[in-house]
């Protein structure tokens, strides 16, 4: 009677659970049934998917094994995975290594789970084995994903103490045994942008942190604040690869486990700490951590002894320093910031144009160190839009080196509260000061805070970015070399804007009125240009530069460095960094519309003479692989149409009919030569792109001949990268033969040059290519102007009869006079900043008066003879 029954509930429990017990609650089928299906996709409709994120998946290989990894046990996360994935159509996590799922499942493979739990421990006297039944393999194999947490507290009593199955051990034997690569994909979600706490709050004990929320901080978050909670995928680890490793395949199993899920947690903790910053210390944690380490206090002990001060009082100043430097970062502030700043960029410009696929390349990148962001300086608006978009796209707002006059009341203690530290212009004489700033950058590059400066110094007066100031760049290098942190990464970057707000103050400055102090008064007036529109605002990362990879391939490793040897370094870099994001420059409308108004050869113009010459520069521009603005490439015509009519607007030219109905191919334009300077600061916003081919252009028009030899070009070039060395930062990467080698080339693509047919390395000007030329060397016609300018003024003064700070007032009016009696054409040369460099150049050339005749003929003769070859 046994027997028959025993074979009787054989055959029924065979046919039910199709001859195996392979249905386990580790597993979620493909469908859990319409209506668990439609609750999930609302419940986490909340969010937020970043594609970009997601495409890391598309990139891996057809027959990738895929398993998903989380730092701690979550059926919250595998749960918003299985259904997030599957609605995108992506791999999706059905097999939960350690997870057993009840309430989710549809009733009849409950009923098969319990039926196959039952049936085989009547036969077995145990319970099926997910691993060792081999179904988990299987699966996986089959292309379905799984899902694994490396931090469980029960995970880790059942690998240590019961010596159960490790998933990542178990992950490790699937690899050796299948060809196919087997992918674990680290994963992260984040209900909170703000940084861990260094000490937990009382919210923070009751319902969990915010980077591990407990069940009621978790759904507070995903309901109250939907669209916030967001997820990211770090970068995938093939454990083929793993295992090919010289340090690891010939290791034991457990050792190569434990490594793994190391590195895996490290990845992570970096990948989270690349969003939401370092842990959060309070300023006077920061402070006393800083004024109290050995280091320091080494310091301190030899400075008070050797300028035979009480060491209280140098501690007292050590402490003023600090308070006077250091930010003050508030995650809440900065919240409020990010608000203000999206609604002033709505309000006053069309957009933000970004590179979003350099931007994730550089979020990557940030788990290696800290950022040093280096953008060109332009505008106030610069370290607010710059901040914004990295808030905006995930990623800590960085720690902001900002001149100390911008520390007044009420604005100081909100820059703080954003992240502004604060510089004084110069450490001269200040040796207590200089040592604690130097100790405050150590400590950030320590924790790993991303640090933003600005290497210009201050806001570009004339459009182009100015030399590099290395003051702070050889901090941050000191403070790598005594190893503050194990990588540092360079990142360049580009701010432009079509046109920037200090417009009108720039101008002023150019023509020596003194600058205005930051003030509050001054924050109140620029309420007024909230009445305006500015146009865009395009932002562009260029190639980071990773300071251990460049150290390396200049085979000099920094450690070894001698003092000198590491200012030539600090120097090159740079000047890396200044060509870098010139390379990266955006070219606009404005900047051609402005660049071809003030290279026609008279004040008044045509429609058509205009687009003809920017129809020669853009050419050129696509050459050199210059990024055009996108209005430019959706529509050339009207974004040409639109900055003309903007400078009109500007009275920057004039319309010589003032009937609106005339076609604009028959129009013509007078330029207001007041506004003349006005223009040349948008000219100059890309002016680096034409460099190379002003240098070229002038060294072959000064040969005065329709042949020449490339080789002829080579020493006029490298005259003329040196004479303007304090205007245009010279490339150190590249040679000038090789600046005249791609010019040329590119003029033979506009069929500006021709090569000789019989003779090498020979090329013939054609009859268009002449007028073409002066297109591009008229470029540096300002320049040679204002040069002329400070050698006029030094051949009629000697060294001795004037005090240094008097010579540039002097310089102004000289230069006043000269223009009125037409010894200047272009009001643009009439510029400050050009007369500074000027007088450094021939400076370092010894020329400091008008004694030094004979240099002062040789450089009078040379400017002469280049004006001359410029004139139309």
């Amino acid at each position: 009677m046994a027997a028959k029954f025993s074979r009787k509930w054989n055959r029924s429990i065979g046919k039910m659970l199709k001859g195996t017990h392979n249905h386990y609650s580790c597993a979620l089928p493909k469908n859990l049934g319409l209506f668990s299906s439609l609750i999930l996709k609302l419940f986490y409709s909340g969010i937020k998917t970043d594609k970009s994120q997601t495409d890391l998946l598309q990139q891996l290989e057809d027959d990738a094994v895929i398993v998903y990894a989380t730092k701690y046990r979550s059926y919250f996360e595998y749960l918003f995975y299985y259904t997030r994935y599957q609605q995108i159509n992506l791999p999706y996590p059905q097999i939960g290594f350690d997870y057993r799922i009840y309430f989710w499942q549809p009733l009849s493979r409950l009923l098969k789970m319990l039926v196959a739990h039952v049936d085989y421990f009547i036969h077995k006297r145990a319970f099926p084995n997910s691993y060792k039944s081999g179904y988990i393999r299987q699966a996986l194999l089959e292309n379905k994903a799984g899902f694994l947490s490396l931090v469980s507290k029960r995970g880790f009593y059942r690998r240590f103490v019961k010596s159960q199955t490790d998933p990542i051990q178990y992950l490790i034997e699937l690899q050796k045994s299948t060809d196919r690569p087997v992918y674990v994909i680290p994963q992260l979600m984040f209900f909170s942008k703000n940084p861990h706490r260094a000490n937990p709050t009382l919210i923070d004990i009751l319902f969990g942190p915010e980077d591990k929320p407990g069940r009621i901080r978790r759904l507070i978050a995903l309901f109250k604040n939907p669209g916030k909670v967001f997820f990211e995928l770090s970068e995938p680890v093939n454990l083929k690869t793993y295992l090919q490793n010289d340090s690891i395949q010939n290791q034991p199993l457990e050792y190569q486990s434990l490594v793994l899920r190391r590195n895996l947690l490290v990845q992570l903790n970096r990948h989270r700490q690349s969003i939401t910053g370092p842990i959060r210390k309070s300023r006077q944690e920061l402070k006393e951590s800083i004024l109290t380490s050995s280091r320091f206090q080494q310091f301190m002990d030899t400075y008070s002894k050797n300028r035979e001060l009480p060491i209280l009082e140098v501690r007292k100043k050590a402490d003023a320093y600090i308070e006077e430097i250091a930010a003050g970062y508030n995650p809440a502030y900065i919240r409020i910031y990010a608000a203000i700043v999206g609604w002033i960029t709505r309000t006053i410009f069309d957009g933000v144009t970004i590179d979003n696929n350099a931007l994730n390349k550089i979020k990557r990148l940030a788990l290696k160190g800290p950022l040093i962001l280096i953008p060109c300086h332009k505008s106030h608006i610069d370290y607010l839009i710059l901040s914004y978009l990295l808030y905006n796209n995930n990623m800590p707002v960085p720690l902001v080196a900002a001149g100390k006059n911008l520390s007044f009341w009420p604005m100081g203690p909100l820059f703080r509260s954003g992240g502004a530290f604060f510089i004084r212009r110069t450490f001269s004489g200040a040796v207590l000061y200089s040592k604690v700033f130097a100790e405050y950058i150590h400590k950030l590059l320590e924790e790993g805070f991303n640090i933003e400066q600005f290497i210009e110094g201050g806001r570009s007066r004339t459009g182009k970015l100015l030399m590099p100031k290395l003051g702070l760049l050889s901090i941050l290098l000191n403070a790598f070399k005594n190893g503050a942190c194990d990588e540092m990464i360079i990142v360049p970057i580009y701010i432009g804007y079509d046109r920037v707000l200090e417009e009108k103050s720039y101008l002023q400055e150019l023509e020596g009125v003194q600058k205005e102090p930051e003030t509050l008064r001054g924050v109140i007036r620029a309420g007024k240009f909230l009445k305006q529109r500015y146009g865009k605002i395009y932002i562009e990362f260029n190639e980071p530069i990773l300071v251990n990879e460049l150290v390396e391939k200049l085979g000099a490793p920094l450690a070894e460095m001698k003092p000198k040897e590491q200012n030539a370094f600090c120097r090159n870099l740079g000047y890396r960094v200044i060509n870098s994001i010139n390379r990266a420059a955006v070219v606009t409308a404005y900047g051609l519309v402005a660049s071809a108004i003030l290279n026609c050869s008279r004040d008044q113009f045509t429609y058509g003479q205009m687009t003809s010459i920017i129809d020669t520069y853009i050419k050129f521009l696509t050459t050199q692989n210059a990024k055009l603005a996108d209005t430019l490439v959706l529509d050339q015509i009207h974004a040409i149409e639109h900055a003309l009519d903007a400078y009109v607007q500007s009275k920057f030219i004039e319309p010589v009919s003032k009937d609106k109905e005339i076609p604009y191919s028959e129009r013509s334009y007078i330029i207001n030569v007041a506004r003349r300077p006005s223009l040349e600061y948008y000219k100059n916003n890309f002016i680096s792109f034409f460099i190379p081919a002003a240098f070229t252009g002038m060294a072959i028009l000064e040969k005065d001949a329709f042949q020449f030899s490339a080789a002829d070009l080579h020493s006029d070039y490298k005259f003329l990268q040196s004479f303007f060395k304090f205007e245009f930062a010279y490339d150190v990467d590249q040679t000038p033969e090789y600046y005249v080698r791609k010019t040329i080339k590119a003029f033979i693509d506009d069929a500006i040059l021709m090569p000789h047919q019989t003779l090498p390395d020979t090329y013939n000007v054609t009859s268009a290519g002449l007028r073409k030329l002066k297109l591009f060397s008229i470029f540096l016609k300002t320049y040679f102007e204002s040069y002329w300018i400070v050698l006029n003024f030094l051949q009629n003064n000697s060294q001795n009869s004037m005090k240094a700070k008097d010579r540039l007032k002097k310089i102004e009016t000289n230069a006043n006079r000269m223009y009125k009696r037409h010894e200047i054409d272009n009001p643009e040369a009439l510029s400050k900043v050009s007369y500074k460099n000027a007088v450094e150049f021939f400076t370092s050339r010894g020329i400091k008066g008008s004694d030094d005749i004979e240099k002062i003929d040789f450089y009078k003769e040379t400017i002469r003879k280049s004006l001359k070859t410029l004139q139309p």
